[in-house]
């Protein structure tokens, strides 16, 4: 890991192994996860299908330090588990992974039961990304929300899309959602397919598709129409992506020591 790498608010990480209890552990997806400042963007694709797994976004809150427990909030979900509690307690194992318990629904069972689980995480290397050596761009971006239908009895159909970089590492999921009317707010109902996109930089031929995934991948930005020198990309600021609003959610900047 380099030194610019290790002061980072940044982390990729991917998955070694999920174990349903009591059962044996196992990996069956390619799977990857953008985190900066609290929001995250996750992407795990099958092996044996080259289909989305599961594809969630949002919020990474610290409930506790000691130990580290993390809730994880879920905008964006493949499995339309949007009101499931998803929560994480965190452990390192002697080789630096990290080991996580809890509790969430089984999605290959019948009635997704809620079972208990064991994962193994482990932080990857930041790909190296059109900056250089030693130097890179992080950010997460939600994009505002499209909303059609507002106010009527069956509420709004809603438009989300989260995108997010580490370095020369991309992800973006967009979902379709209709939203009900409650007395205060409007609260996810259903979830439509999640659509997905993964870019990696390539040093020789620059930003490559690595998965193009679902129904509305053509509409989703691609980094190679990404310019974050164009505009404020503070935390908080309003930025125009492929002339489309977002919202900076986090944003990090390395430069080189």
């Amino acid at each position: 890991m380099t030194t610019s790498q290790s002061t980072s608010n940044s982390s990729l990480s991917t998955r070694i192994s999920l174990r349903w209890l009591p059962d044996p552990a196992f990996e069956n997806t390619d799977t990857i996860v953008l985190s900066l400042l609290g929001w995250y963007v996750d992407l795990r694709v099958d092996k044996s299908t080259g289909k989305i797994d599961w594809a969630i976004a949002g919020q990474r809150i610290v409930e506790s330090q000691d130990p580290l427990r993390v809730l994880f909030t879920h905008a964006i979900d493949s499995h339309n588990a949007f009101e499931a509690v998803d929560c994480g307690t965190f452990t390192q194992l002697p080789n630096g992974d990290d080991f996580e318990i809890g509790s969430m629904p089984r999605w290959d069972l019948p009635g997704k039961p809620v079972r208990e689980y064991e994962e193994v995480w482990r932080e990857l290397a930041f790909r190296e990304g059109p900056e250089g050596p030693g130097m890179g761009v992080s950010w997460v971006l939600e994009a505002k929300r499209d909303e059609r239908g507002v106010g009527g009895q069956d509420g709004s159909t809603v438009t989300r899309v989260y995108i997010a970089r580490i370095w020369g590492t991309y992800v973006a999921l967009r979902q379709e959602q209709m939203h009900s009317v409650g007395d205060s707010e409007a609260v996810v109902k259903e979830g439509g397919e999640v659509s997905a996109i993964r870019e990696e930089w390539d040093y020789a031929t620059g930003w490559k598709m690595k998965y193009i995934l679902g129904p509305d991948a053509d509409k989703l930005p691609s980094m190679t129409t990404i310019d974050t020198g164009d505009g404020d990309w503070s935390v908080g600021s309003e930025v125009i992506v492929n002339g489309q609003p977002y919202i900076v959610r986090a944003f990090e900047r390395i430069e080189q020591e």
